[in-house]
């Protein structure tokens, strides 16, 4: 029987959970697209191109992005505090695969908007 260390390292491991999961969610394929778009760029700038994320959850996603290296936080020493964020070249390399599934997205969405209507669970 594996203990439990034993099998939270085989999750660990695990790309999907590891990696992917940190940035799947909608609001950061969101930030790394508008940052490849606009380049280095304010927090606020950021809020107001994802006008339905709140501060608390735009904050927390550029951490974790930051805290991943996708994404560079640069703080000027001015007054007030003037922060930019940008892409790093590996938060780059990730831009054309979230292409991709942008791509696929849009060319399969009336479909897949249509069947989830369709489907009844139970």
């Amino acid at each position: 029987m594996l203990k439990k260390k034993e099998k939270n390292s085989i999750l660990e491991v695990c790309p999907v959970r590891n990696v992917i999961a940190r940035f799947g969610n909608k609001w950061s394929l969101l930030v790394i697209l508008i940052l490849h778009e606009k380049g280095s760029t304010r927090f606020g700038e950021l809020a107001k191109y994802i006008p339905d994320v709140s501060s608390k959850v735009l904050s927390n996603t550029l951490r974790a992005l930051e805290a991943d290296a996708l994404v560079n936080r640069e703080v000027y020493p001015e007054v007030p505090l003037h922060v930019e964020y940008q892409l790093t070249d590996l938060g780059a390399e990730l831009v054309p695969f979230i292409v991709q599934l942008t791509e696929w997205a849009d060319k399969h969405r009336e479909f897949i908007v249509s069947h989830r209507k369709s489907y009844s669970v139970g």
